[in-house]
């Protein structure tokens, strides 16, 4: 496992909010961070525990614009990068596909302590490139030429991270 402390950090340096959360907790925590009314897109295949209580969307092939009606996404992540503060996801476990990830407002990502490495080339080593990887450094941002920073152009202008162990 990686620097748990440093990937704290990075995350929330690229305007993510990060949380350390117990699996017991994950449920309640995610409860927190949604309206009372929200909806969330969750892949087929996210455990029912990280759910429970939360109205929940499973994504059957969902298009566009049922992604784009709903309030946020759930997902687990493949590996977390201390040293920039990165989660990779490759369309795994408790990952869904990619458009996921990238037409709701909100990501909420599970990142386990031991997914965590410290390196990037540490993430290489246990990736396989030919899944689609994702690479999420924070919430979707970009500036103009005057460097006004723009955020949820390309993806989420919100993304939670709940660290667990």
């Amino acid at each position: 496992g990686g620097d748990v402390e440093r990937f704290a950090e990075t995350v929330d340096d690229y305007r993510a909010q990060m949380y350390r959360v117990a699996e017991s907790e994950i449920a309640a925590t995610i409860r927190e961070l949604l309206a009372d009314d929200a909806r969330a897109v969750i892949p087929t295949d996210v455990p029912s525990e990280w759910v429970d209580g939360i109205t929940t969307v499973p994504d059957d092939g969902l298009s566009v614009e049922e992604l784009d009606a709903v309030d946020a996404v759930i997902t687990g992540c493949r590996v977390g990068i201390a040293a920039t503060g990165t989660i990779v996801l490759d369309a795994g476990e408790a990952q869904g596909r990619r458009a996921l990830t990238l037409v709701p407002d909100h990501h909420i990502c599970i990142v386990r302590a031991e997914q965590v490495v410290d390196t990037v080339p540490q993430a290489f080593a246990v990736l396989d490139a030919t899944r689609p990887l994702t690479f999420i450094s924070g919430p979707s941002a970009t500036s103009d030429i005057e460097l006004n920073r723009v955020e949820g152009v390309h993806g989420p202008r919100r993304l939670d991270v709940l660290i667990v162990g």
